[in-house]
């Protein structure tokens, strides 16, 4: 039964870590309980508990596994999202710069002048 409290505490330091800005943190974070969890699923095989609590036990852990893999795909997602939408707009800038030189053709700078003779 003491996995089960282990499991509770568990859950709500993933709603704890959810409040931190950095995706990459709360991806870490995640993955740490992920890992905890994990561990905690293999040392149910060596548990004095009958074979039906230790069933249940894993199952919610790893119910709790699924949730947090969820929340990390959900956050890689955001990220990759946010790279993509930086990328365009970094994109985007040069190509508004290009046509505002475009507007300046006809004022020649010293390196682009034309010397006309009549």
């Amino acid at each position: 039964m003491t996995t089960i409290s282990a499991s509770g505490s568990a859950s709500t330091q993933s709603t704890s870590s959810s409040s931190s800005s950095d995706p990459a943190q709360q991806i870490a974070q995640l993955n740490k309980q992920v890992q905890k969890l994990t561990q905690q699923v293999k040392d149910l095989s060596s548990s004095s508990e009958s074979s039906d609590e230790i069933q249940k036990q894993k199952d919610l852990l790893q119910a709790q596994i699924a949730q947090l893999q969820a929340q990390i795909a959900r956050l890689q997602a955001q990220q990759a999202e946010a790279a993509q939408q930086k990328q365009q707009a970094a994109q985007a800038k040069p190509a508004d710069t290009s046509t505002a030189r475009v507007e300046g053709v006809n004022r020649p700078s010293a390196t682009n002048q034309i010397d006309i003779y009549v």
